[in-house]
């Protein structure tokens, strides 16, 4: 573990990260924490805020790039330990790493920019009739140390130094990383490139922490922690919602962003139909990638009965057909999937129409196409259940009524998408007022899988795809989820924030008296 500048092996047990593609568990053995590790990692994070939230832009800017260029530095050494935790193929992870390396950079840009800070200004009206009016400035600061959860299925995009951990830096708020058990190697040569950043960048100790134990104890005891003012967290629905009654019940309820579960409806429209021959293909391409463990997977797919449809399930079948069974993350994932599975070719009015290859690879996920009817779906909510790997469900509705109703009845999504052409533009219509408050992406022409680093990007939803549908994790207003304004009446020109301070010495953009003032 990293508990601020040095490396700790716990003493309370012991764990073992699993290579899935033999299912044999890989040296060395990672000491579990105890309370009192947690208890001083939390001390050194609360101690590291005051300090670490006025650095500068700059200093803040340049601790992120380096730790992107740390990250850069562990060269093979990191792809091929995390290709032996994760069964993740060698490209797929270096692209990975890559947009793991970009997020922080991007969050330095958003930092030396200056416009995350909101900074407004509101200049004193003595003279006003009937009162006066105070000078009033307006500034956000970090909420506080954030407890961040890395995620199974990104070991290096969603975990140590991903987006949530990126997102808090920037926002000046210290972290403390809660390492996930399947590449716990991954996970310690990540955050020894964070905290030779923190040394190399002068950054308080506390800056930067990573614990290595049971969610049930060390993650929710993190939670619980009064130092603890936020919580990232990307997992299963059930780890999310436990999450969250955690910080609830706090004396002190924190916030917490969680990305839980989400089938990510796809409407697949007549015209597209027809006109789109390499839809089938596409769609079996987009359910399979990373063997279907993208949390943006294609699991339900909308259409109304036509010939086209017809053809169109003829092809995915054919698609599917030539997919290999692909290794899936962990053995636990792996059985949780032949489980959901196995639950759905159940559930009466359901029936298989396509599936991949059958193998006898350890943990291998064979893809799978389920078909029902609309009336059977809305009737059973059984059927909005997330199967996390690469097994869709298709419903067959009886006309554009049903498929409306469909939509409505769906639950909060990170993605929707809609394939249309310009003879679909009627029927579109009327969907998108439904998938804009159902989703927090709406894709046209194409799957949700592939989420880019963006200014623009949101990576959220109503529940239950997360827990705080205001929010993204993915995008430059990620930020936003570990801030608050803080306004200051009257304060002495000692005492004012940079940012806010008459002559802008920061050189951030500004409100000044209702007027925009970029620099």
């Amino acid at each position: 573990m990293i508990i601020g500048r040095s490396a700790v092996v716990g003493k309370e047990g012991a764990v073992k990260a699993v290579d899935p593609s033999r299912n044999e568990q890989i040296e060395p053995a990672f000491g579990l924490a105890s309370t009192a590790e947690l208890e001083k990692t939390c001390t050194l994070a609360e101690q590291a805020f005051d300090t670490y939230r006025e650095t500068t832009p700059e200093q803040r800017a340049k601790f992120l790039e380096t730790i992107a260029d740390r990250i850069m530095d562990l060269g093979t050494t990191l792809i091929e330990r995390a290709m032996q935790e994760t069964g993740l193929p060698q490209a797929r992870l270096e692209g990975e790493r890559g947009r793991t390396c970009n997020q922080l950079r991007l969050f330095a840009k958003v930092v030396r920019d200056g416009r995350y800070l909101s900074a407004t200004l509101d200049s004193a009206l003595p003279d006003r009739a009937p009162a006066p009016r105070p000078d009033l400035r307006l500034r956000k600061i970090g909420l506080g140390p954030v407890a961040v959860f890395g995620a199974s299925n990104f070991p290096l995009a969603f975990s140590v130094a991903g987006g949530d951990t990126a997102s808090a830096l920037a926002a000046g708020c210290p972290v403390v990383v809660k390492a996930h058990s399947a590449h716990l190697g991954t996970s310690e040569l990540v955050a020894k490139a964070v905290q030779q950043a923190a040394i190399e960048c002068d950054m308080p100790e506390g800056v930067f922490s990573m614990l290595i134990g049971a969610g049930q104890t060390i993650g929710q005891n993190l939670v619980a922690h009064p130092a603890i003012k936020a919580v990232g967290f990307t997992g299963s629905r059930a780890g999310g919602v436990a999450l969250m009654k955690t910080a609830a019940a706090r004396p002190e309820p924190i916030p917490v962003y969680a990305e839980m579960s989400s089938i990510n409806p796809v409407f697949l429209l007549e015209g597209a139909l027809t006109s789109n021959e390499k839809l089938a293909q596409q769609f079996a391409d987009s359910a399979t990638l990373g063997a279907g463990q993208f949390c943006t997977n294609p699991g339900l797919l909308i259409a109304i009965e036509s010939p086209a449809l017809d053809k169109f399930i003829a092809g995915a079948k054919e698609a599917l057909a030539a997919k290999g069974a692909a290794t899936m993350l962990t053995p636990g994932i792996h059985s949780a999937y032949n489980t959901g599975v196995a639950k759905l070719s159940k559930v009466e009015g359901v029936k298989l129409i396509g599936q991949g290859k059958t193998s006898e690879v350890p943990c291998g996920a064979v893809a799978g196409l389920y078909e029902t009817s609309g009336e059977n779906f809305l009737a059973r909510p059984e059927l909005e259940d997330e199967i996390f790997g690469p097994t869709s469900l298709l419903i067959r509705c009886r006309n554009e009524a049903e498929l409306v109703a469909v939509a409505e009845h769906v639950e909060g999504q990170l993605t929707a998408a809609v394939h249309a052409t310009g003879a679909d533009i009627a029927v579109a219509k009327k969907l998108l007022p439904t998938l804009e408050r159902k989703a927090g992406r709406i894709l046209f022409n194409g799957f949700g899988t592939g989420v880019e680093v963006a200014h623009a990007m949101v990576h959220g939803g109503p529940f239950p795809s997360t827990s705080d549908s205001r929010s993204t994790s993915v995008g430059a207003s990620a930020i936003d989820r570990f801030l608050r304004p803080v306004c200051y009446q009257d304060v002495p020109a000692e005492l004012l924030p940079a940012a806010l301070a008459d002559g802008n010495p920061l050189a951030v953009p500004r409100v000044v008296n209702g007027e925009l003032v970029l620099k």
